[in-house]
């Protein structure tokens, strides 16, 4: 392990043990057997610039309407120094909600003068933070699998989990953007494996959420045979190699949905092979591009069952209500 994670893992240690077992609650599915996540991805938040108040207002009304059992932010989060700051401030909107919440990286939020651990430390001690860096040791920071426990608490009923998806590619002659790399794949198929074995050899649902997106986006948004619901405005910027991650999910049989960000004239579902591949909406301000309206969105689980429902909330109210698999497959 290289000495920046040695003290990132360090710090994130401490700030755990400062927390207290109050602040991290356990995931959990409400008595109706229902689990809300809200996603907010790419708010690119600068530091007190007034282009970013409309992410904050976005996120309050999202937060004040849909009431989530657990926020993701998948990636781009900042955009500006000072970045420790600035990241703070953008997680406070959910932390002083006491709403549990975890994080993954973008492209860009290790641009602002901290790496990503040291990003990650830096909000390791924040109030319902429920994000760690299981693996240190391997590719990216904060790749997570965070259990959702059933209504009556007696056991793991569904899985989250997080990825980080890097940032660039770092091979030669290979431009654009990096891929998930095959030890935070093997990490994955072992979690996913361990939770089937725990549960009697029967799988669990799971959902996944990252940053950009998977070269299968554009193998099913490019099919015309592919079910499709939302706005696509943009092509796939995804990494010109493909490292297999959607190969190991569909091998493990438990991932349902994916989720990331990164396109922000996207915001579409698309059914590919048995898996929903989703954008969030995007949630920023003026301080990158974008031509739809920012909201976030909103997937609610279903405890005991292969489904969940999915919509778009913005500023106007609801879009693209979908309830998967039963929409995306031809009866």
């Amino acid at each position: 392990m290289d000495l920046k994670k040695i003290v990132a893992l360090g710090l994130l240690c401490l700030g755990v043990c400062s927390l207290g077992y109050a602040q991290k609650p356990e995931l959990k599915f409400n008595k109706d057997k229902t689990f809300k996540i809200v996603q907010f991805t790419d708010l690119h938040v600068v530091w007190q610039d007034q282009r970013s108040d409309i992410a904050f207002e976005r996120m309050n009304q999202v937060l004040d309407v849909e009431k989530p059992d657990l926020v993701v932010f998948t990636g781009d989060i900042i955009y500006s120094k000072p970045a420790d700051q600035n990241l703070r401030n953008v997680l406070k909107t959910v932390s002083d909600r006491k709403i549990p919440f975890a994080i993954t990286f973008g492209n860009h939020d290790h641009e602002q003068g901290m790496t990503n651990d040291q990003l990650f430390a830096a909000v390791a001690d924040m109030p319902y933070n429920i994000t760690v860096d299981e693996v240190p040791e391997i590719s990216g920071t904060g790749n997570c699998a965070l259990p959702v426990k059933s209504s009556d608490g007696n056991k793991t009923a569904a899985v989250l989990y997080c990825f980080d998806s890097n940032a660039y590619s770092g091979l030669e002659g290979v431009d654009g953007y990096d891929y998930i790399k095959f030890d935070q794949i093997n990490w994955y198929l072992n979690r996913s494996a361990g939770f089937t074995k725990n549960n009697g050899g029967e799988v669990l649902p799971a959902l996944a959420f990252f940053h950009i997106a998977l070269p299968e986006y554009a193998q099913a948004a490019s099919d015309m045979a592919s079910c499709m619901y939302g706005i696509r405005k943009e092509v796939v910027c995804c990494s010109p190699l493909n490292s297999g991650l959607f190969t190991a999910m569909k091998q493990s049989k438990d991932v349902m949905g994916v989720f990331v960000g990164h396109d922000h004239d996207d915001d579409y579902a698309v059914y590919w092979k048995g898996i929903l591949l989703a954008y969030g909406r995007f949630t920023g301000g003026n301080t990158e591009y974008n031509h739809v309206p920012n909201g976030a969105r909103v997937i609610e689980m279903k405890e005991g069952e292969r489904s969940f429902r999915s919509w778009i909330r913005t500023k106007a109210g609801v879009e693209q209500e979908t309830t998967f698999p039963n929409d995306f497959v031809r009866k």
